[in-house]
């Protein structure tokens, strides 16, 4: 938890996860404990993180623009850090003693088609002259559509191709390696044209697959589908998933369900887990690939152990030239990410990659909804709604209030988006009770970023929820303790480190 919390102050809360993910889940094998008793506390931790520094997480820097809209001073770098390091100590502790009594033990296993609990064949088949699939496309062949086996191999004429694509003409004489379940074998046995040879038990591909020295050869992984990219909301005929990544999907984990079988119409969801069949020579891609977290244990990440220095170097320059106000952060950022581009630390590929455009638009539409707000007395109407209903009882009541209530949103709405809608109301408020909108505002930030009841909340919990086998019902009985306590932190001493 010191480890991701500290990482997670100072780059995305999501980014340090999904960096630790991989390393969690090998101690969990290697100990024997379950990974749902360390996935939370994972996540958790980078949310703790994340509100020490204004860089920790976006909605600091949104909830600071918000403040500056409005003429007041921006948010400092190292601002947060003393009430955030109470909450990330607090908060570990809770998670240290009551926490991880809650969490229920899940294994996760180290073979990923036990974790899917596929127990499919691979089996060899040869297509005889007879049979009806000879001249099909091999995506379109009634072998493939009738049966909905996946092809995990093609030899012909001596030439083996893995994972062949859908559009492959299927010949006489072609032996296709499929994986498909015995009850689909007894029914190829059955067909005409079709000769069956040898069958391999799914749990055992994983050596066979890693003893090959063939870059032709393909392996298991799991991947978990990563937060705000192309593939939630869409099926995996949509996505046209071979074309776009190189790999099949065997099984998929979603919501606590085991789906198996024709998943060519299963709409995949952030936090999904993924069993994949994938080629050995195309796994760093998949790896690569913002779309995915590869979760399973079976090769090493690519490094570049030569510039750790520079990158170092780097980030240290960008956070203290803000810190010591030399730059504003956003200057110091793009200078940083232009110096890590020269030293060779980035491809421009990849830095054009890590964009997160969602949070520039949502800033332009934050400055665009504030403006709005104020013009058609929005904000003056919902604040003095609020100020009639707690005014009476004091700042620090309201201030409670506002810390509630951002809290309760932020678990059915998006961080940013509550940040977004609230921060406008918040100074409106402080306003009208002349007072000091600060406090108000660090509410807001804090609050937004401490979602813990739910999984969906904030995306580090949607990036643990499959595969940490997780159900709706755990984040609710961990984090419900965790969201009062800081509510009443919050109440007792953001007052005293920012005076009304």
């Amino acid at each position: 938890m010191l480890s991701v919390g500290a990482l997670s102050a100072f780059i995305n809360n999501t980014a340090a996860v999904a960096i630790l993910l991989p390393v969690v889940l090998g101690v969990a094998r290697e100990t024997g404990v379950g990974a749902s008793r360390l996935l939370m506390p994972l996540s958790f931790a980078s949310m703790f993180g994340g509100v020490c520094t204004l860089i920790g997480t976006s909605t600091n820097i949104l909830v600071s623009a918000v403040a500056e809209q409005h003429g007041l001073p921006a948010i400092g770098m190292f601002e947060f850090t003393p009430f955030g390091i109470i909450i990330f100590a607090v908060g570990t502790v809770y998670m240290m003693t009551v926490g991880v009594r809650l969490i229920p033990a899940r294994r996760s296993s180290a073979d990923p088609a036990r974790s899917f609990r596929i127990n499919d064949y691979l089996t060899d088949i040869e297509l005889l002259s007879d049979s009806v699939s000879v001249g099909w496309r091999l995506g379109e062949s009634p072998l493939v559509r009738e049966l909905n086996v996946v092809v995990s191999e093609i030899s012909r004429d001596g030439e083996h191709v893995a994972l062949p694509p859908p559009d492959t003409i299927l010949l006489a004489g072609d032996v296709l390696r499929v994986r498909a379940s015995a009850e689909k074998i007894k029914r190829l046995e059955r067909r005409v044209g079709v000769r069956l040879r040898s069958g391999l038990r799914a749990r055992d591909t994983q050596a066979f697959a890693s003893d090959a020295d063939d870059s032709g050869e393909t392996m298991l992984v799991e991947a978990v589908v990563a937060p705000h990219t192309m593939l939630p909301g869409k099926t995996i005929r949509e996505i046209q998933f071979y074309h776009h990544f190189n790999a099949v999907v065997l099984a998929i984990r979603h919501s606590g369900r085991l789906l198996r079988g024709n998943l060519n119409h299963a709409k995949l969801r952030a936090g999904d887990a993924l069993l994949l069949e994938v080629k050995r020579d195309h796994l760093n891609e998949l790896k690569d690939n913002s779309s995915f977290v590869v979760v399973s244990e079976i090769d090493l990440p690519r490094f570049r152990p030569a510039k750790i220095v520079p990158a170092v170097v780097v980030v240290t320059g960008v956070v203290a030239a803000a810190a010591l106000g030399a730059v504003p952060i956003v200057a110091s950022a793009v200078i940083g990410s232009v110096l890590l581009i020269l030293f060779k630390c980035l491809t421009p590929e990849e830095a054009y990659a890590a964009i997160e455009w969602r949070i520039i638009f949502l800033l332009a539409g934050v400055l665009t909804l504030g403006v709005a707000l104020e013009k058609t007395g929005a904000a003056q109407l919902l604040s003095s709604f609020i100020t009639t209903a707690f005014g009476g009882w004091g700042p620090v009541v309201m201030l409670s209030a506002f810390y509630l209530l951002t809290s309760l949103l932020t678990e059915v709405m998006s961080n940013n988006a509550t940040a977004a809608l609230l921060a406008p109301v918040a100074i409106a408020t402080a306003e009208t009770m002349n007072v000091s909108p600060r406090p108000f505002l660090v509410a807001v930030a804090f609050a937004a970023s401490a979602s813990f009841m739910t999984p969906v909340g904030y995306q580090t919990n949607t990036l643990i929820y499959g595969t940490g086998q997780y159900k709706f019902s755990d984040f609710l009985r961990v984090g419900a303790g965790l969201n009062l306590i800081f509510w009443v932190l919050a109440t007792l001493l953001i007052p005293r480190f920012w005076s009304f």
